[in-house]
């Protein structure tokens, strides 16, 4: 397959995602949008995978690339119906380009947290073989707070209740991080943005020890995203 990926920042990438895909046989087509990079026809892609990124969702203005960005999420979610995972941002910007909304938490969730899945994310074909709770990175100020048409809450927790959705038959959206390697949280430590949320939510110390924190689960993340992605080329026909 080939497929199409939209960045917002060079650090966040489909980190083990990219083996995974790169194993498979599939390619990857990489546009850093932030960069000015130009969405390419779409009709030449089997597949869109958005990724996360410092920006909000509404802020069009300082980013005006999001504006072709969301036509062409909503395109090809709406119009060619082909597979699309959104990861972070991606979830957020699949939400608000197909009519859902988008809006600020009340704290950033940053760090190890939980997230179970409902009742239509145990039915789901692309959770097949998980956990109902699952163990996740989480990265994040804003959250989905209301669907789009068609879409279907598959996981949630107390802190934020739409954490995984589908939206029709083969858009899905994580709003935690199921990509990341060994480098991601010093990578992303790096970013003004994510640093202050990081030292918000857990403390300077906490966050100065993330790293070491996460690294005991990376085992177990990485064979959570194997699973999930074998489960999403099945569940979308790719």
């Amino acid at each position: 397959m080939k497929i199409l990926v939209f960045q917002h920042l060079r650090v966040e990438h489909s980190g083990i995602f990219a083996e995974f895909w790169r194993n498979a046989g599939h390619s990857e087509h990489i546009v850093e949008l932030d960069e000015g990079e130009a969405i390419p026809d779409l009709d030449g892609y089997d597949m869109l995978a958005v990724m996360g990124g410092p920006m909000d969702v509404w802020q069009e203005e300082q980013h005006p690339w999001l504006v072709p960005e969301k036509a062409a999420i909503r395109h090809w979610v709406r119009e060619l119906r082909r597979p699309y995972l959104g990861i972070c941002l991606g979830h957020q910007l699949l939400a608000d380009a197909l009519g859902g909304k988008v809006g600020l938490m009340k704290a950033p969730e940053v760090g190890l947290a939980t997230v179970e899945l409902t009742e239509a994310g145990r039915r789901d074909r692309l959770f097949s073989g998980v956990e109902p709770k699952i163990e996740t990175l989480q990265w994040h100020g804003a959250e989905v707070s209301m669907l789009p048409e068609g879409g279907e809450v598959l996981a949630g927790n107390a802190a934020c209740a739409i954490q995984a959705m589908r939206v029709g038959l083969n858009a899905y959206g994580f709003q935690y991080h199921m990509e990341i390697t060994d480098r991601t949280v010093g990578d992303w430590s790096k970013i003004p943005e994510y640093a202050a949320s990081l030292k918000q939510a857990l403390g300077a110390e906490e966050a100065g020890r993330l790293a070491q924190t996460v690294a005991p689960y990376l085992q177990a993340f990485r064979k959570t995203a194997s699973r999930i992605n074998d489960n999403f080329f099945v569940a979308t026909g790719g």
